[in-house]
C-alpha cells in the first residue's frame, strides 16, 4: 500500500489559492517593530554619533554654521553609512531563515509535493514522518505507528502515541515526530494555531553574545571610558587657560572623536552576516552566528557513516536464503524462496516507506514479483523497532481474514525467535559477517503463523520461521577521501560515530582513506568504562561503532572536556542530542530530518561533508580578516589621537592642527577600509595547512596588539616629524595642517596595503583578488585630491596648497612610516623557511 492507495486526492491549486485567501499564510505573527525604527533607535545610542551631534550643536551655537553644517551632513553619512551595513546583515540573516523554514511534503492534486512550511494552507493533507516537524494543526486520518514529543506546548518531554481515533487523532504545529508516518488533514495555520494562540516564538537564529563579541564589546566600552576620562581632562586644562566653555568643549570632543573606535563593533556584525552569507552561497547554511567564529577553531569532527560517508542510497543488493546457502545478487535470477524473502521484507517494512532500506524493498518488489498484493492488504497492528537488539514487526489482513506476520531487524533477533538450530545460526551468523566485511547493512527476515487471539504483547512472543538475510549496500560519496584529506592537512582530527556494525564500517571507512579503522569501540562497551579511563579512550579512538544517542552524547561531552572544538554530523532523530552538545552541530539538508537541523547549527543543503571543508576555510578566512581590520583600526586611531592631543597638551605653535571637522572627515575615509576592503580579502595562501587557532586564545593577543600600537606610534613618529619640519620651516598653520593631513592619508593607504598580510609581503598580496581595493584606494585620493584642490574645500577645511617638493615629502615619510613592516616580515618569512630547509636536511639521510 503506498499513497496512492490512501484515497487521498488532496486540493487542487484552485483550492489552495482559496484556503490562502480566506485563512492566510502559515506564519506566526510577532510584535516586531518597524526595522527602520529599531536602526534608528540604535543610531541615536551609538557614541560617535552622540559626540556629532553635540559638536554640530555647539558650532551652531557659536555661529560656525558652515563647521556646524558638514557635521550634520557626517551625521547623515555615518547614519547612512549604519544603516547600509545593518540592512546587509538583516538581508543576509533574513535570507538564512527563509532557506532554515522546517520543509513538509503534502498530497495536492493525488501527487506528493514538497513545499516550504509557510505555503501550507488549511485543508492540506500533510505527510508527518519520524524526525520531522509538524508544521500546522491538523488530524490524523492514516498512521502507522506514530508518536509525538509535545513538549513544546506541554513541558514533558516524552512521546505521545497519536492515531487516527477521535481523542487521539490531533497533532499541533511546532511539535516533533517521534516516530512512525501519519497523514493530517490541517485544521488551522500560522497565528490560528495552539501554538499562535499562546504566543510561542519559533526563531531559530540565536542572538546570544559569542566569546569574541564579548572581548570587542568589553574592548570598545574601555575606549568609551578612556574616552570619556581624556575629555574631561582636556576640557579642564583648555577651560582653565581659556575659560571659554564652548571653545573648550569643542577641543575635548575632537579628541573623544579620534579616541572612539566605533567602526570596530561595525566590522565585527559584518563580518559575521557577511560570512553566513557567503557561507549559504556555498551551501552551507548558518543558523547562529557564534558559528562563523567557531568555524576556524574546530579540532576535531565526529561524522557519522550513513548519509554522511555514505550515498544514504541503501539500495538491495544481495540475499541470502538457508536454501542457497550463499549470497545472491538480485540481478541473478532468483528462486521461490529468494523471491518469498523479498515479499515478507517488504510486508514487514511500513506500507508507507520512508526509509531508504524499506523504499527500496517495496521497489524490489513492484519489480521482482509478478502479482503486486499490496492493495488487497491493510496493516490490522504493529510491533515498532524495539528490542536490543531491535526487530520490528507487522500485521496484515485481507478481506477474508487472512494474516501476514512479517518482521524485519537485526538478524541477531529473528534468529533469537526462530525454531533454527544452533549450526545453522552459526553458518547465518558467518555470511553476516562475510556481508559486513563487504560494506553491507544486513537484516534478518522472518515470517510467523500465529493463529490466536489477542495478539501477543510483545513481538518476541512469536515463534518466527526465519526466511533468509536482505543486505544492502550503501556506496561512499564521491570525492569523500579528498574531504577526509583536507581535514588531516588542516589538523583536524576525524571521528568516525555510526550505529552500524564494526565490520560495515571498517569496509567502508577502508574505501575512503579515513585514519583509525585499527581501534574501534562500541556504545556498550564505552558506557562501561570508568570515567577516569574515559579522556584516553576517547581520544586515541577513532571508530565509534553500535552507538545510541547517550553513548554519542557522551563522546561529544568528553572530548569538549578535553578542550577540543568539536564539529558533528547527523541526520537522524537519534543525533540530536549530540548535534544541541557539540560546538559546530551539523545537519544534512536533504536527507536530514527537521529534529537534526532544528538541534543543529549548521546545515549543508546538498549532504556533501565536503561543503564542510569549505565552511572551516571560511571560518578561518573570516577570523584573520577581522583580525587585519581591527589591527588596522587600532594602527590608524593610534595617529590620529596623538596628532590631536599631543600639540594641545604641550603648547606647541599650532595646538590645534585638527578641528572635529577634520576627526570627522579622516573616520568618513578611513572607516570603510576595514569593513569593506578587509571582509573582500581572499584566503591566504596555506590557510588549510595550519592548526586550527585555539579557541581559548583571546582575540587581542599580545603580540598583535604590540605589532597594531608600534605601527601607530611609527605613523605618529612620521607625521610629528612633518609636523615639525613645516614649523620649522616657517611654514603656516594651512600649511602645516595640510601636510599633517596629506602624510596621514598616505600612511592610511600604505598601512591598507601592508597589512592585508602580516605574513606575505606587500608584492604578493598586490596579486591577491579584490575589485574594491582599487576602489576604496581610488576613493580615497580622489576625496584627498579634492580637498586639497578644490579652492572651496581647501577654505573650508583650512588647507593650503602644496608644492610639488612638499607633496613629495608628505608622501615619502607617510610610506616610509608604514613599509618599514615588509622587513619584519621578510624575517618571519626567512625564519621560517629556514626551520623548513633544516626540517628537510634532518630528514634526508
Amino acid at each position: 500500500m503506498a499513497i496512492e492507495h490512501l484515497n487521498i486526492s488532496g486540493l487542487s491549486e484552485a483550492n489552495v489559492q482559496g484556503s490562502r485567501e480566506k485563512y492566510g499564510n502559515n506564519r506566526l505573527q510577532s510584535k516586531k517593530g518597524s526595522p527602520i525604527l529599531q536602526m534608528v533607535g540604535s543610531l541615536i545610542k551609538e557614541p560617535m554619533v552622540v559626540l556629532l551631534l553635540a559638536t554640530a550643536s555647539i558650532y551652531f551655537a557659536t555661529g560656525n554654521t558652515g563647521d556646524g553644517i558638514f557635521l550634520a551632513i557626517a551625521i547623515i553619512f555615518v547614519a547612512a553609512i549604519s544603516l547600509f551595513q545593518d540592512s546587509r546583515s538583516r538581508n543576509a540573516i533574513e535570507s538564512l531563515k527563509k532557506i532554515v523554514q522546517p520543509h513538509c511534503r503534502v498530497i495536492r492534486d493525488g501527487k506528493v509535493v514538497e513545499i516550504a512550511s509557510e505555503d501550507v494552507v488549511v485543508g492540506d493533507a500533510c505527510i508527518m514522518e519520524e524526525g520531522g516537524t509538524i508544521v500546522a494543526d491538523g488530524i490524523i486520518v492514516h498512521s502507522n505507528d506514530f508518536s509525538v514529543d509535545e513538549s513544546v506546548l506541554t513541558g514533558e518531554s516524552f512521546a505521545v502515541h497519536k492515531d487516527e481515533h477521535p481523542g487521539n487523532n490531533e497533532v499541533y504545529k511546532g511539535t516533533q515526530v517521534s516516530g512512525g508516518l501519519a497523514v493530517a488533514l490541517v485544521t488551522a495555520v500560522g497565528s490560528a494555531t495552539k501554538l499562535g494562540n499562546i504566543g510561542k516564538s519559533m526563531e531559530t537564529l540565536a542572538s546570544e553574545k559569542s566569546p569574541l563579541e564579548i572581548q570587542i564589546n568589553t574592548f570598545v566600552k574601555k575606549m568609551v571610558v578612556l574616552g570619556v576620562l581624556v575629555f574631561i581632562m582636556v576640557w579642564g586644562i583648555n577651560y582653565s587657560n581659556t575659560h571659554n566653555v564652548l571653545d573648550s568643549l569643542l577641543k575635548a570632543l575632537t579628541l573623544a572623536m579620534s579616541i572612539l573606535p566605533e567602526e570596530i563593533p561595525v566590522a565585527f556584525t559584518t563580518f559575521m552576516a557577511m560570512g553566513a552569507w557567503r557561507l549559504m552561497k556555498e551551501g552551507v547554511i548558518v543558523k547562529q552566528m557564534k558559528t562563523v567564529e567557531s568555524l576556524g577553531s574546530a579540532t576535531v569532527v565526529c561524522v557519522d557513516k550513513t548519509g554522511t560517508l555514505t550515498q544514504n542510497e541503501m539500495r538491495l543488493d544481495k540475499l541470502y536464503t538457508i536454501k542457497s546457502g550463499r549470497g545472491r545478487s538480485i540481478s541473478e535470477e532468483l528462486n521461490t524462496d529468494e523471491l518469498e524473502l523479498i515479499t515478507t521484507a517488504m510486508w514487514a517494512s511500513e506500507p508507507i516507506p520512508f526509509d531508504p532500506m524499506e523504499h527500496s524493498l517495496h521497489s524490489v518488489y513492484a519489480e521482482k514479483i509478478s502479482k503486486d498484493n499490496r492493495e488487497d492488504y491493510s496493516m490490522v497492528h504493529e510491533y515498532p523497532l524495539g528490542g536490543k537488539p531491535p526487530m520490528m514487526t507487522h500485521i496484515f489482513a485481507n478481506a477474508e481474514g487472512e494474516h501476514i506476520i512479517a518482521a524485519k531487524g537485526a538478524p541477531e533477533a529473528l534468529l533469537a525467535v526462530s525454531t533454527l538450530n544452533e549450526e545453522t545460526k552459526k553458518d547465518i551468523m558467518h555470511q553476516v559477517a562475510q556481508f559486513a566485511l563487504q560494506g553491507y547493512r544486513v537484516l534478518g527476515v522472518g515470517e510467523s503463523f500465529f493463529a490466536g487471539d489477542p495478539w501477543p504483547t510483545q513481538q518476541q512472543d512469536f515463534t518466527f520461521r526465519f526466511k533468509g538475510l536482505v543486505a544492502f549496500y550503501d556506496p561512499p560519496k564521491q570525492h569523500i577521501r579528498d574531504v577526509f584529506e583536507a581535514f588531516y592537512a588542516s589538523g583536524i582530527d576525524v571521528k568516525i560515530i555510526t550505529g552500524d556494525i564494526a565490520e560495515t564500517t571498517i569496509a567502508i571507512a577502508k574505501q575512503t582513506g579515513f585514519k583509525g579503522v585499527e581501534k574501534h569501540i562500541s556504545g556498550d562497551q564505552l558506557m562501561q568504562i570508568k570515567e577516569d579511563d574515559l579522556s584516553k579512550v576517547v581520544s586515541e579512538t577513532m571508530l565509534f561503532t553500535r552507538m545510541f544517542p547517550e553513548a554519542k552524547l557522551k563522546i561529544i561531552n568528553t572530548l569538549k572536556s578535553k578542550g577540543e572544538i568539536v564539529a558533528m554530523t547527523g541526520d537522524g532523530v537519534n543525533d540530536g542530542p549530540a548535534l544541541k552538545a557539540a560546538h559546530i552541530g551539523i545537519a544534512m539538508g536533504r536527507k536530514g530530518t527537521e529534529i537534526a537541523k532544528e538541534a543543529a547549527s549548521l546545515v549543508l543543503l546538498e549532504d556533501d561533508l565536503s561543503n564542510m571543508v569549505t565552511a572551516v576555510a571560511m571560518g578561518r578566512k573570516i577570523y584573520t580578516n577581522l583580525k587585519k581590520a581591527i589591527q588596522y583600526i587600532i594602527s590608524i586611531h593610534i595617529p590620529i589621537i596623538l596628532t590631536v592631543l599631543l600639540p594641545l597638551a604641550f603648547g606647541w605653535l599650532y595646538p590645534n592642527i585638527f578641528s572635529p571637522v577634520h576627526v570627522i572627515l579622516l573616520e568618513l575615509i578611513m572607516g570603510p577600509t576595514c569593513s569593506i576592503v578587509y571582509e573582500n580579502e581572499p584566503m591566504e595562501e596555506a590557510t588549510m595547512h595550519r592548526d586550527p587557532r585555539p579557541f581559548s586564545t583571546t582575540f587581542f593577543n599580545w603580540r598583535e596588539l604590540i605589532t597594531s600600537v608600534i605601527q601607530g606610534i611609527i605613523i605618529t613618529l612620521g607625521i610629528l616629524l612633518v609636523y615639525l619640519l613645516a614649523v620649522r620651516s616657517g611654514h603656516s598653520e594651512a600649511i602645516t595642517r595640510t601636510m599633517v593631513f596629506t602624510t596621514l592619508i598616505a600612511a592610511n593607504i600604505f598601512l591598507t596595503f601592508v597589512n592585508r598580510s602580516f605574513y606575505y609581503s606587500i608584492l604578493t598580496t598586490f596579486g591577491y583578488k579584490n575589485r574594491l581595493v582599487p576602489w576604496i584606494i581610488g576613493l580615497t585620493v580622489t576625496i584627498t585630491l579634492l580637498l586639497l584642490f578644490v579652492p572651496s574645500f581647501a577654505t573650508f577645511f583650512e588647507f593650503d596648497q602644496l608644492t610639488a617638493n612638499q607633496m613629495l615629502l608628505c608622501l615619502v615619510i607617510g610610506m616610509v612610516s608604514v613599509i618599514w613592516y615588509e622587513g619584519i616580515k621578510w624575517w618571519k618569512r626567512w625564519r621560517q623557511e629556514g626551520g623548513k630547509k633544516s626540517e628537510r636536511s634532518l630528514a634526508s639521510p
